[in-house]
Protein backbone atom coordinates (compact mmCIF):
# COMPACT_ATOMS: atom_id res chain seq x y z
CA UNK A 1 0.00 0.00 0.00
CA UNK A 2 1.07 3.40 -0.83
CA UNK A 3 0.85 6.14 2.25
CA UNK A 4 0.00 9.43 1.90
CA UNK A 5 1.44 12.91 2.92
CA UNK A 6 -0.33 16.10 3.33
CA UNK A 7 1.19 17.53 -0.05
CA UNK A 8 0.20 14.48 -2.05
CA UNK A 9 -3.25 15.45 -2.54
CA UNK A 10 -3.71 19.17 -1.87
CA UNK A 11 -1.93 22.17 -2.97
CA UNK A 12 -0.58 24.65 -0.10
CA UNK A 13 -3.30 27.21 0.78
CA UNK A 14 -3.21 30.07 -1.75
CA UNK A 15 -0.91 28.21 -4.12
CA UNK A 16 -1.94 26.10 -7.57
CA UNK A 17 -0.11 23.12 -7.74
CA UNK A 18 1.63 22.85 -11.66
CA UNK A 19 -1.02 21.62 -13.98
CA UNK A 20 -0.39 17.86 -15.37
CA UNK A 21 -1.15 16.69 -18.78
CA UNK A 22 -4.25 13.97 -18.72
CA UNK A 23 -5.11 11.71 -21.14
CA UNK A 24 -8.32 9.88 -21.13
CA UNK A 25 -7.97 6.42 -20.29
CA UNK A 26 -9.60 4.58 -23.38
CA UNK A 27 -10.15 1.64 -20.76
CA UNK A 28 -12.33 3.56 -18.38
CA UNK A 29 -14.31 5.12 -21.09
CA UNK A 30 -15.06 1.87 -22.89
CA UNK A 31 -16.16 -0.09 -19.52
CA UNK A 32 -18.53 2.32 -18.64
CA UNK A 33 -20.09 2.32 -22.27
CA UNK A 34 -20.51 -1.26 -21.57
CA UNK A 35 -22.12 -0.55 -18.29
CA UNK A 36 -24.61 2.12 -20.02
CA UNK A 37 -25.46 -0.49 -22.41
CA UNK A 38 -26.05 -3.41 -19.85
CA UNK A 39 -28.28 -1.12 -17.89
CA UNK A 40 -30.83 -0.06 -20.24
CA UNK A 41 -31.33 -3.62 -21.32
CA UNK A 42 -31.83 -4.28 -17.85
CA UNK A 43 -34.23 -1.84 -17.09
CA UNK A 44 -36.53 -2.56 -20.44
CA UNK A 45 -39.58 -4.16 -19.34
CA UNK A 46 -39.83 -7.83 -19.92
CA UNK A 47 -36.77 -7.89 -22.05
CA UNK A 48 -35.50 -11.27 -22.94
CA UNK A 49 -32.53 -10.26 -23.18
CA UNK A 50 -32.17 -9.53 -19.76
CA UNK A 51 -31.69 -13.22 -19.43
CA UNK A 52 -28.18 -13.05 -21.18
CA UNK A 53 -26.72 -9.94 -18.71
CA UNK A 54 -23.82 -10.21 -16.27
CA UNK A 55 -25.76 -10.60 -13.07
CA UNK A 56 -27.07 -13.78 -14.46
CA UNK A 57 -23.86 -15.29 -14.13
CA UNK A 58 -22.42 -14.11 -10.96
CA UNK A 59 -22.76 -11.84 -7.97
CA UNK A 60 -22.13 -8.48 -9.33
CA UNK A 61 -23.77 -6.53 -12.54
CA UNK A 62 -23.59 -3.51 -14.70
CA UNK A 63 -24.46 -1.33 -11.35
CA UNK A 64 -21.05 -2.46 -9.86
CA UNK A 65 -19.15 -1.46 -12.99
CA UNK A 66 -20.89 1.98 -13.48
CA UNK A 67 -19.91 2.84 -9.54
CA UNK A 68 -16.21 1.87 -9.68
CA UNK A 69 -15.65 3.48 -13.02
CA UNK A 70 -17.59 6.76 -11.61
CA UNK A 71 -14.82 6.19 -8.18
CA UNK A 72 -11.68 6.25 -10.88
CA UNK A 73 -13.44 8.96 -12.85
CA UNK A 74 -13.83 11.12 -9.61
CA UNK A 75 -10.61 10.43 -8.78
CA UNK A 76 -9.14 12.07 -12.17
CA UNK A 77 -11.85 15.27 -12.06
CA UNK A 78 -11.82 16.16 -8.49
CA UNK A 79 -8.78 14.63 -7.53
CA UNK A 80 -6.84 16.53 -9.57
CA UNK A 81 -8.81 19.95 -8.65
CA UNK A 82 -7.92 19.09 -5.00
CA UNK A 83 -4.39 18.64 -5.42
CA UNK A 84 -4.44 21.64 -7.33
CA UNK A 85 -6.54 24.02 -5.74
CA UNK A 86 -7.02 22.64 -2.35
CA UNK A 87 -9.36 21.22 -0.20
CA UNK A 88 -11.66 24.09 -0.34
CA UNK A 89 -12.50 24.12 -3.74
CA UNK A 90 -11.99 20.25 -4.27
CA UNK A 91 -14.96 20.62 -2.22
CA UNK A 92 -16.59 23.32 -3.94
CA UNK A 93 -15.85 21.13 -7.08
CA UNK A 94 -18.09 18.12 -5.72
CA UNK A 95 -20.71 20.40 -4.24
CA UNK A 96 -21.29 21.59 -7.62
CA UNK A 97 -21.16 18.32 -9.32
CA UNK A 98 -23.78 16.74 -6.73
CA UNK A 99 -26.04 19.52 -7.41
CA UNK A 100 -25.80 18.45 -10.93
CA UNK A 101 -27.09 14.65 -10.30
CA UNK A 102 -29.68 15.89 -7.83
CA UNK A 103 -31.29 17.84 -10.45
CA UNK A 104 -30.75 14.90 -12.89
CA UNK A 105 -32.69 12.66 -10.72
CA UNK A 106 -35.36 15.29 -9.95
CA UNK A 107 -35.85 15.81 -13.60
CA UNK A 108 -35.46 11.98 -14.58
CA UNK A 109 -38.74 11.30 -12.16
CA UNK A 110 -40.65 14.02 -13.63
CA UNK A 111 -40.35 13.32 -16.95
CA UNK A 112 -41.03 9.13 -16.63
CA UNK A 113 -43.64 9.73 -13.96
CA UNK A 114 -45.15 12.24 -16.76
CA UNK A 115 -44.52 9.66 -19.55
CA UNK A 116 -46.57 6.71 -17.15
CA UNK A 117 -49.22 9.16 -16.66
CA UNK A 118 -49.83 10.61 -20.18
CA UNK A 119 -49.81 6.84 -21.22
CA UNK A 120 -52.75 5.93 -18.36
CA UNK A 121 -54.83 9.04 -18.77
CA UNK A 122 -54.70 9.52 -22.96
CA UNK A 123 -54.03 5.64 -24.13
CA UNK A 124 -56.64 2.70 -23.84
CA UNK A 125 -53.99 -0.13 -22.69
CA UNK A 126 -55.06 -3.56 -20.59
CA UNK A 127 -52.30 -2.50 -17.96
CA UNK A 128 -51.81 0.84 -15.56
CA UNK A 129 -47.91 2.00 -16.28
CA UNK A 130 -48.24 4.06 -13.55
CA UNK A 131 -48.89 0.99 -11.08
CA UNK A 132 -46.64 -0.25 -13.38
CA UNK A 133 -43.48 1.56 -11.30
CA UNK A 134 -45.28 1.80 -8.28
CA UNK A 135 -46.48 5.07 -8.48
CA UNK A 136 -49.63 5.22 -7.65
CA UNK A 137 -48.52 6.57 -4.20
CA UNK A 138 -47.95 9.64 -5.45
CA UNK A 139 -50.51 10.56 -7.66
CA UNK A 140 -52.54 9.55 -5.37
CA UNK A 141 -51.65 11.56 -2.49
CA UNK A 142 -48.67 14.26 -4.55
CA UNK A 143 -48.46 16.83 -1.54
CA UNK A 144 -45.73 15.13 0.83
CA UNK A 145 -44.17 12.45 -2.13
CA UNK A 146 -42.76 15.89 -3.68
CA UNK A 147 -41.88 16.49 -0.60
CA UNK A 148 -40.05 13.49 0.09
CA UNK A 149 -38.93 13.49 -3.16
CA UNK A 150 -37.13 16.44 -3.20
CA UNK A 151 -35.48 15.94 0.47
CA UNK A 152 -34.76 12.35 -0.43
CA UNK A 153 -36.93 10.40 1.55
CA UNK A 154 -38.69 9.49 -0.92
CA UNK A 155 -37.12 7.49 -3.51
CA UNK A 156 -39.01 4.85 -5.58
CA UNK A 157 -37.32 1.59 -6.60
CA UNK A 158 -36.39 2.83 -9.99
CA UNK A 159 -35.55 6.12 -9.17
CA UNK A 160 -32.55 4.54 -7.18
CA UNK A 161 -29.35 4.90 -8.41
CA UNK A 162 -28.59 8.76 -8.68
CA UNK A 163 -29.56 8.93 -4.91
CA UNK A 164 -26.73 6.34 -4.71
CA UNK A 165 -23.96 8.04 -6.28
CA UNK A 166 -25.20 11.31 -5.10
CA UNK A 167 -24.61 10.61 -1.34
CA UNK A 168 -21.39 9.09 -2.27
CA UNK A 169 -20.01 12.01 -4.23
CA UNK A 170 -20.68 13.81 -0.79
CA UNK A 171 -18.82 11.80 0.84
CA UNK A 172 -15.44 12.63 -1.24
CA UNK A 173 -14.53 15.92 0.86
CA UNK A 174 -14.45 13.62 3.85
CA UNK A 175 -12.11 11.29 2.28
CA UNK A 176 -9.96 14.03 0.95
CA UNK A 177 -9.66 15.44 4.19
CA UNK A 178 -8.93 12.16 6.16
CA UNK A 179 -6.30 11.21 3.01
CA UNK A 180 -4.07 14.21 4.69
CA UNK A 181 -3.96 11.63 7.85
CA UNK A 182 -2.85 8.58 5.48
CA UNK A 183 -4.12 5.63 3.52
CA UNK A 184 -5.22 3.62 6.14
CA UNK A 185 -7.46 6.38 7.66
CA UNK A 186 -9.26 6.37 4.57
CA UNK A 187 -9.40 2.72 4.52
CA UNK A 188 -10.55 2.36 7.74
CA UNK A 189 -13.15 4.81 7.91
CA UNK A 190 -14.42 3.64 4.26
CA UNK A 191 -14.21 -0.22 5.80
CA UNK A 192 -16.22 0.83 8.74
CA UNK A 193 -19.01 2.26 7.17
CA UNK A 194 -19.09 -0.79 5.02
CA UNK A 195 -18.92 -2.94 7.51
CA UNK A 196 -21.54 -1.15 9.60
CA UNK A 197 -24.12 -0.64 6.36
CA UNK A 198 -23.91 -4.34 6.34
CA UNK A 199 -25.14 -4.72 9.78
CA UNK A 200 -28.03 -2.58 9.51
CA UNK A 201 -26.84 0.30 11.74
CA UNK A 202 -26.98 2.33 8.53
CA UNK A 203 -30.38 2.55 6.33
CA UNK A 204 -32.01 5.62 4.56
CA UNK A 205 -35.76 5.50 4.44
CA UNK A 206 -36.97 5.42 1.09
CA UNK A 207 -41.01 6.44 1.09
CA UNK A 208 -43.18 7.08 4.22
CA UNK A 209 -46.20 4.44 4.02
CA UNK A 210 -43.25 1.56 4.81
CA UNK A 211 -40.01 0.58 6.08
CA UNK A 212 -38.30 -0.06 2.68
CA UNK A 213 -34.88 1.09 2.88
CA UNK A 214 -32.85 2.65 -0.24
CA UNK A 215 -32.38 -0.27 -2.39
CA UNK A 216 -28.70 1.16 -3.09
CA UNK A 217 -27.37 1.76 0.41
CA UNK A 218 -24.98 4.58 -0.41
CA UNK A 219 -22.90 3.65 2.78
CA UNK A 220 -21.79 -0.02 1.77
CA UNK A 221 -21.60 1.05 -1.94
CA UNK A 222 -18.90 3.80 -1.34
CA UNK A 223 -16.67 1.02 -0.56
CA UNK A 224 -16.29 0.41 -4.21
CA UNK A 225 -16.60 4.02 -5.14
CA UNK A 226 -13.23 4.88 -3.12
CA UNK A 227 -11.75 1.14 -4.30
CA UNK A 228 -11.86 3.03 -7.72
CA UNK A 229 -11.18 6.27 -6.71
CA UNK A 230 -8.03 4.54 -4.62
CA UNK A 231 -6.40 2.94 -7.82
CA UNK A 232 -6.77 5.66 -10.02
CA UNK A 233 -5.27 8.32 -7.07
CA UNK A 234 -2.61 5.51 -6.69
CA UNK A 235 -3.05 5.12 -3.15
CA UNK A 236 -3.27 1.32 -3.89
CA UNK A 237 -0.62 0.16 -6.13
CA UNK A 238 -1.76 -2.12 -9.41
CA UNK A 239 -2.17 -5.93 -8.80
CA UNK A 240 0.53 -8.27 -9.95
CA UNK A 241 -0.07 -10.30 -13.26
CA UNK A 242 0.63 -13.50 -12.14
CA UNK A 243 -0.93 -17.05 -13.36
CA UNK A 244 -2.25 -17.71 -10.15
CA UNK A 245 -3.98 -14.81 -9.28
CA UNK A 246 -5.69 -15.23 -12.88
CA UNK A 247 -6.21 -18.79 -12.04
CA UNK A 248 -8.10 -17.66 -8.57
CA UNK A 249 -10.22 -15.07 -10.17
CA UNK A 250 -11.10 -17.55 -13.07
CA UNK A 251 -12.18 -20.03 -10.58
CA UNK A 252 -13.52 -17.53 -8.44
CA UNK A 253 -15.89 -16.63 -11.59
CA UNK A 254 -16.49 -19.68 -13.00
CA UNK A 255 -17.95 -21.39 -9.68
CA UNK A 256 -20.08 -18.46 -8.34
CA UNK A 257 -22.02 -18.57 -11.88
CA UNK A 258 -24.57 -20.58 -11.26
CA UNK A 259 -25.45 -18.61 -7.97
CA UNK A 260 -26.12 -15.31 -10.48
CA UNK A 261 -29.79 -16.63 -11.08
CA UNK A 262 -32.54 -15.56 -8.86
CA UNK A 263 -34.03 -19.33 -9.96
CA UNK A 264 -31.30 -21.05 -7.61
CA UNK A 265 -32.64 -19.63 -4.88
CA UNK A 266 -36.30 -20.57 -5.70
CA UNK A 267 -35.00 -23.91 -5.57
CA UNK A 268 -33.07 -23.95 -2.33
CA UNK A 269 -36.36 -22.36 -0.92
CA UNK A 270 -38.34 -25.31 -2.52
CA UNK A 271 -36.14 -28.19 -1.34
CA UNK A 272 -38.33 -30.66 1.29
CA UNK A 273 -37.23 -33.22 4.24
CA UNK A 274 -33.66 -32.79 5.98
CA UNK A 275 -31.74 -32.69 2.96
CA UNK A 276 -33.65 -28.63 2.58
CA UNK A 277 -33.04 -27.90 5.94
CA UNK A 278 -29.25 -28.62 6.37
CA UNK A 279 -28.85 -26.68 2.31
CA UNK A 280 -30.87 -23.74 3.89
CA UNK A 281 -28.57 -23.61 6.70
CA UNK A 282 -25.38 -23.67 4.66
CA UNK A 283 -27.24 -21.32 2.31
CA UNK A 284 -28.62 -18.75 4.71
CA UNK A 285 -25.04 -16.77 5.11
CA UNK A 286 -24.49 -17.19 1.10
CA UNK A 287 -28.00 -15.15 0.64
CA UNK A 288 -26.38 -12.30 3.07
CA UNK A 289 -23.05 -11.94 1.76
CA UNK A 290 -24.42 -11.35 -1.48
CA UNK A 291 -27.01 -8.73 -0.88
CA UNK A 292 -27.35 -5.92 -2.98
CA UNK A 293 -28.90 -3.57 -1.11
CA UNK A 294 -25.43 -3.14 1.68
CA UNK A 295 -23.15 -4.48 -1.05
CA UNK A 296 -22.55 -7.80 0.44
CA UNK A 297 -18.66 -8.73 0.68
CA UNK A 298 -19.38 -11.75 -2.05
CA UNK A 299 -20.73 -9.11 -4.93
CA UNK A 300 -17.26 -6.81 -4.13
CA UNK A 301 -15.18 -10.16 -3.89
CA UNK A 302 -17.03 -11.55 -7.58
CA UNK A 303 -16.72 -7.90 -9.03
CA UNK A 304 -12.83 -7.32 -7.71
CA UNK A 305 -11.88 -11.11 -9.76
CA UNK A 306 -13.93 -9.72 -12.58
CA UNK A 307 -12.34 -6.37 -12.93
CA UNK A 308 -8.77 -8.32 -12.75
CA UNK A 309 -9.67 -10.70 -15.28
CA UNK A 310 -11.15 -7.66 -17.42
CA UNK A 311 -7.46 -5.55 -16.20
CA UNK A 312 -5.30 -8.29 -17.30
CA UNK A 313 -7.30 -9.15 -20.68
CA UNK A 314 -7.19 -5.78 -22.11
CA UNK A 315 -3.20 -5.04 -21.25
CA UNK A 316 -1.47 -2.18 -19.59
CA UNK A 317 -3.08 1.42 -20.68
CA UNK A 318 -5.69 -0.85 -22.64
CA UNK A 319 -3.63 -1.22 -25.56
CA UNK A 320 -5.09 -4.37 -26.37
CA UNK A 321 -8.17 -2.34 -26.65
CA UNK A 322 -6.66 -0.29 -29.48
CA UNK A 323 -3.80 -2.54 -31.24
CA UNK A 324 -6.53 -4.72 -33.01
CA UNK A 325 -4.38 -5.24 -36.65
CA UNK A 326 -6.57 -4.45 -39.99
CA UNK A 327 -9.04 -6.10 -41.95
CA UNK A 328 -12.70 -5.60 -41.59
CA UNK A 329 -13.07 -7.36 -38.64
CA UNK A 330 -10.60 -4.67 -37.14
CA UNK A 331 -12.10 -2.02 -38.34
CA UNK A 332 -15.56 -2.77 -36.96
CA UNK A 333 -13.65 -3.46 -33.62
CA UNK A 334 -12.67 -0.12 -33.83
CA UNK A 335 -16.16 1.40 -34.61
CA UNK A 336 -17.23 -0.49 -31.49
CA UNK A 337 -14.34 1.09 -29.37
CA UNK A 338 -15.56 4.24 -30.36
CA UNK A 339 -19.05 4.65 -30.24
CA UNK A 340 -18.92 2.24 -26.90
CA UNK A 341 -16.14 4.65 -25.49
CA UNK A 342 -18.07 7.91 -26.30
CA UNK A 343 -21.27 6.36 -24.88
CA UNK A 344 -18.84 6.13 -21.43
CA UNK A 345 -17.67 9.39 -21.86
CA UNK A 346 -21.23 11.29 -21.81
CA UNK A 347 -22.25 8.41 -18.31
CA UNK A 348 -24.85 10.49 -16.76
CA UNK A 349 -26.44 12.19 -19.61
CA UNK A 350 -26.76 8.68 -21.13
CA UNK A 351 -27.95 7.15 -17.70
CA UNK A 352 -30.96 9.56 -17.76
CA UNK A 353 -31.43 9.03 -21.24
CA UNK A 354 -31.44 5.23 -20.98
CA UNK A 355 -33.72 5.23 -18.07
CA UNK A 356 -36.03 7.14 -19.51
CA UNK A 357 -35.74 5.13 -22.99
CA UNK A 358 -36.17 1.71 -21.35
CA UNK A 359 -39.90 2.25 -20.03
CA UNK A 360 -40.86 4.19 -23.36
CA UNK A 361 -39.51 0.54 -25.15
CA UNK A 362 -41.11 -1.49 -22.66
CA UNK A 363 -44.22 0.35 -23.80
CA UNK A 364 -43.42 -0.23 -27.44
CA UNK A 365 -43.00 -3.81 -27.12
CA UNK A 366 -46.51 -4.60 -25.48
CA UNK A 367 -48.09 -2.93 -28.84
CA UNK A 368 -45.86 -4.95 -30.89
CA UNK A 369 -45.37 -7.99 -29.03
CA UNK A 370 -41.65 -9.31 -27.86
CA UNK A 371 -40.92 -11.81 -30.65
CA UNK A 372 -36.98 -12.86 -31.33
CA UNK A 373 -37.13 -10.10 -33.80
CA UNK A 374 -39.38 -7.09 -32.00
CA UNK A 375 -36.59 -6.87 -28.97
CA UNK A 376 -33.56 -7.34 -30.93
CA UNK A 377 -34.51 -4.10 -33.35
CA UNK A 378 -35.93 -2.20 -29.74
CA UNK A 379 -32.46 -2.92 -27.74
CA UNK A 380 -30.28 -2.63 -31.25
CA UNK A 381 -32.53 0.64 -31.63
CA UNK A 382 -31.46 1.72 -27.95
CA UNK A 383 -28.49 1.47 -28.70
CA UNK A 384 -28.38 3.58 -31.55
CA UNK A 385 -30.14 6.42 -30.26
CA UNK A 386 -27.65 6.45 -26.85
CA UNK A 387 -24.59 7.03 -29.37
CA UNK A 388 -26.50 9.72 -30.87
CA UNK A 389 -27.07 11.18 -27.35
CA UNK A 390 -23.81 10.26 -26.38
CA UNK A 391 -22.36 12.57 -29.61
CA UNK A 392 -24.93 15.52 -29.00
CA UNK A 393 -24.00 15.62 -25.25
CA UNK A 394 -20.43 16.17 -26.27
CA UNK A 395 -21.15 18.03 -28.97
CA UNK A 396 -22.95 20.83 -26.34
CA UNK A 397 -20.12 20.34 -24.00
CA UNK A 398 -17.90 21.42 -26.61
CA UNK A 399 -19.28 25.00 -26.75
CA UNK A 400 -19.62 25.29 -30.40
CA UNK A 401 -20.79 28.68 -30.64
CA UNK A 402 -17.62 29.96 -28.52
CA UNK A 403 -15.71 29.09 -32.11
CA UNK A 404 -18.10 29.73 -34.56
CA UNK A 405 -18.09 32.42 -37.20
CA UNK A 406 -20.84 34.76 -37.25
Amino acid sequence: MVSITPSTDFAPNGVSAPATATVRDPRLDFFRGIAMFIILIAHVPANKWNSWIPARFGFSDATEIFVFCSGMASAIAFGRCFQQKGWGMGAARVTYRVWQVYWAHIALFFFVAMTMAALDTYGNFDKSYVNGLNLKHFFDNARPQIVGLFTLTYVPNYFDILPMYLVILAMMPLFMALSRLGFWAVAGASIAIWVAANMGLMALPAEPWSERQWFFNPFGWQILFFTGFAFMRGWIPAPPVTRTLILIALAFVVLSAPFGSWKVFLWVDAANGDLGDLIRKAWGPLKDFRNKTEFGPLRFAHFLAIAYLAWVAVGEGGRRLVAVGSGPAAQIWRYVLKFTSKVGQQSLAIFVFSMALARIIGFLLDQTGRTIGTVAIANLTGFALMICVAYLVGWFKSNPWKSART
